[in-house]
């Protein structure tokens, strides 16, 4: 038999099942997040919100990968899903697909480069 959880034991699946009210995976709009998706804050937190929640809202102020997200709160990827759908189901947050690169696996877009090049020597 083992004895009661210290605070330094590592986070145990009872914890995500609260933490997500037993769900195991987004829905909706959120099922098509992925790591390199960009969360914005859309509001402040009020009274009432789970920590976790409140935190991403405190975090997102600033766009913030889903990656970094999990990373700073040490929340694996469909647990920390789930906390995001909730928000965006809320309009609390958005989420914003990455920038793709321009003409994937062709290098640098050379137009921008001679761009910012200018830019540079008129300094």
């Amino acid at each position: 038999m083992s004895g009661p959880r210290r605070p330094t034991d590592p986070p145990g699946l009872e914890r995500y099942y609260v933490l997500t009210g037993g769900r195991s995976g987004p829905g909706g709009s959120a099922s098509t997040l992925d790591v390199a998706t960009l969360i914005i804050s859309r509001a402040a937190a009020e009274p009432g919100l789970q920590h976790e929640h409140e935190e991403i809202l405190r975090r997102c102020r600033d766009p913030l990968s889903v990656a970094e997200l999990g990373a700073h709160l040490g929340l694996p990827f469909n647990i920390l899903a789930v906390l995001l759908a909730d928000l965006l189901d809320a309009g609390r947050v958005e989420a914003r697909d990455p920038i793709p690169a321009s003409g994937a696996g062709r290098g640098p877009d050379l137009a921008l480069l001679e761009e910012v090049l200018s830019g540079l020597q008129r300094l």
